[in-house]
């Protein structure tokens, strides 16, 4: 069992599930560790070199770069809608981020065979 891996796609499926749970909750908490947790995925994917090394970072800055502002929004202003807004955007990066960790994982058991 690959350690690094796991690590990677365990804070990579943390940072998705606490956009989620911002969702539900729109909770300044809940939106901070949401940011932490995907600020933690991208530093980690800075190493990773696969097939699709630069899509999974560039989309993880892209979530980084929506609930960055959330926070922002929620903390500063006290504006829900532009916060929920923004952690929508930020769930759709990470979607596509796990489904290119699927695409990465597929191409990667089609070169053991």
């Amino acid at each position: 069992m690959d350690w690094g891996k796991v690590i990677y796609v365990f804070f990579q499926l943390m940072s998705l599930t606490s956009v989620a749970g911002f969702l539900y909750d729109h909770n300044k908490v809940a939106l901070f560790v949401a940011l932490t947790l995907n600020l933690i995925s991208t530093i980690l994917k800075i190493g990773i070199r696969n097939i699709v090394a630069a899509e999974l970072f560039a989309a993880s800055l892209v979530a980084d770069l929506h609930l960055i502002p959330a926070f922002f929004y929620l903390e500063i202003k006290n504006d829900l809608q532009s916060a929920y807004a923004m952690a929508i955007g930020a769930l759709i990066a990470n979607v596509v981020t796990i489904i290119l960790s699927f695409i990465e994982i597929a191409k990667a058991k089609d070169t053991w065979e």
